[in-house]
């Protein structure tokens, strides 16, 4: 995958996902800005990466059919993307999947399974979940067609911020970030990239110079509950990401309520966690024009209600 790849993926795109607003806020100072993909169809930069995979497909993938396995943002996506395309679709999600987008999953009309996220690894429940149904298989984000199309969000952020010194942008298999990151180093090499994350695996991953596994996490951030980086992806973060830094609950906490008090904006914890990276001072900024990336704000109303009494 390289810039074009992006390029294309954003041809694709048009008219059809939306482009979301770029913001600022005078507390994070005057060369941060955001990209908020809350705004984004499904409301999560998830429908980028997913309509650029189902487009792509022939005509006999199509007939199949396709599934998935996520916890909703990628649910949404590849249900959302197959209705527009008219491609039958079921998602296996995990029992303790936030019902907002459960319910999400289900009004854009794709079938769905339930599992124990505990008791089996994603990976795994996935491959089963696709060999048995006999469908195309819709990766969350080890596939170049998904990282393409996440990494337009990049691409419309340059457009309309202007040169960076440094992205911050969420990571947890690889997608977003293997697709920004290609983004930013192909047109500003001189800039950074930084990953942030709840778990720790890819950070790790990384130190370690190999793809490790861990047991399924526990923290805040569902979207971001992942066992271990992908594996096409790992290979272009090992090329092309610059560091990854760990934010606590208690830092997602307070970036998801100062992105509603100051912006105005609704996030779910994994969409304000690269904020949360800001505003605990895990980096600093000192003067660089930085690049914040809003991942996703599904969460509904009672979740966001007991997030904030935390």
């Amino acid at each position: 995958m390289n810039l074009a790849d992006v390029r294309a993926a954003a041809r694709g795109l048009d008219g059809i996902a939306h482009r979301p607003p770029v913001m600022t806020s005078r507390t994070l100072g005057a060369g941060v800005f955001l990209k908020c993909e809350s705004f984004q169809r499904t409301g999560a930069f998830k429908f980028r990466g997913a309509y650029n995979f189902l487009s792509s497909l022939g005509e006999e993938e199509r007939a199949r059919g396709v599934c998935a396995i996520s916890s909703g943002n990628h649910a949404q996506a590849v249900a959302l993307s197959a209705r527009e395309l008219g491609i039958r679709a079921a998602i296996l999600m995990p029992e303790d999947a936030p019902p907002a987008k459960l319910a999400a999953v289900d009004g854009y009309g794709a079938e769905i399974e339930t599992y124990d996220r505990y008791s089996m690894p994603q990976v795994q429940a996935g491959r089963e979940f696709a060999e048995r149904r006999q469908m195309t298989f819709v990766p969350a984000y080890d596939d170049p067609r998904i990282a393409a199309g996440a990494g337009t969000a990049a691409l419309e952020l340059l457009e309309d911020a202007g040169e960076l010194d440094l992205l911050l942008a969420p990571v947890g298999g690889g997608g977003l970030m293997a697709g920004c990151a290609t983004v930013i180093k192909a047109l500003h090499p001189s800039a950074r990239v930084i990953g942030v994350e709840a778990s720790g695996v890819v950070k790790r991953s990384l130190e370690a110079g190999e793809r490790i596994q861990i047991p399924v996490p526990r923290h805040i951030a569902d979207g971001q509950m992942l066992t271990q980086p992908g594996e096409w992806t790992f290979e272009v973060m090992r090329e092309l990401v610059d560091d990854v830094v760990l934010c606590t609950d208690d830092e997602i906490l307070a970036a998801m309520a100062f992105l509603f008090d100051r912006l105005k904006l609704v996030t779910e914890p994994s969409g304000a966690i690269a904020t949360a990276a800001l505003l605990a001072g895990h980096v600093r900024p000192e003067g660089a024009r930085v690049g914040v990336l809003v991942s996703g704000g599904n969460v509904g109303l009672e979740r966001f209600l007991d997030l904030m009494r935390r």
